[in-house]
């Protein structure tokens, strides 16, 4: 005598065809070396694109005072902690160039941005300070002054505006930013340096 069997069991078995096809994609090791850096490059260009698209960006909680963070110069940082000095500095002016034509060259973010990828660099290389999140946090908040003071600097140089304007301005649009910068940049720096870090130890394997 047959019994028989339950529902559940032939739909357990209709079911695991779908689980193998999961596995038909092989892991990311396994890729040819051209595809690590074709996919690394993507990546790259993509979120530097998403942080230069969210400048203008007035989202609940991403603003203060009028003030955003300033995105671009949390992609740097984090590009900039474990590179060396030329690359971060080369990647600050690059980031740089793309705000000033989004905005206005005159004065230039290339300047500001590439002295912070430069400041970042050695911070790293000298190991003042451990990388973890508080530590980027600290480092987005001095380079967001830094950059600021910079920016300052060249329209005071410019000689076209009232000083006084612009150190006033400069010192309420510095706090508000720093705050907001240093509170997001674990939002793009802790998904760029897990990539960078399985990149890595992939091409060293």
């Amino acid at each position: 005598m047959k019994i028989p069997g339950f529902p559940g069991e032939r739909n357990k078995k209709a079911a695991t065809p779908a689980r193998k096809s999961r596995f038909l994609i092989p892991p990311l090791v396994q890729w040819h070396p051209w595809w690590h850096q074709f996919i690394d490059w993507m990546v790259i260009f993509n979120t530097v694109m998403l942080c230069l698209f969210m400048l203008p960006t007035r989202l609940p909680g991403m603003e203060l005072l009028g003030i955003t963070p300033n995105w671009l110069l949390i992609w740097v940082v984090s590009w900039s902690v474990n590179r060396s000095v030329l690359s971060g500095m080369l990647s600050g002016i690059i980031l740089g160039l793309l705000q000033d034509a989004m905005t206005s060259p005159d004065p230039t973010h290339a300047l500001g941005l590439g002295i912070i990828g430069m400041l970042t660099a050695l911070i790293q290389k000298q190991r003042f300070i451990q990388e973890d999140f508080i530590s980027i946090a600290v480092i987005v908040f001095g380079m967001t002054v830094v950059a600021n003071t910079i920016f300052a600097v060249q329209l005071s140089l410019a000689g076209n505006r009232h000083l006084a304007s612009i150190w006033t301005y400069y010192e309420r649009v510095t706090l508000a930013s720093a705050i907001l910068s240093s509170l997001w940049a674990p939002v793009v720096y802790y998904p760029l340096n897990r990539w960078w870090q399985q990149i890595k130890l992939i091409r060293n394997s």
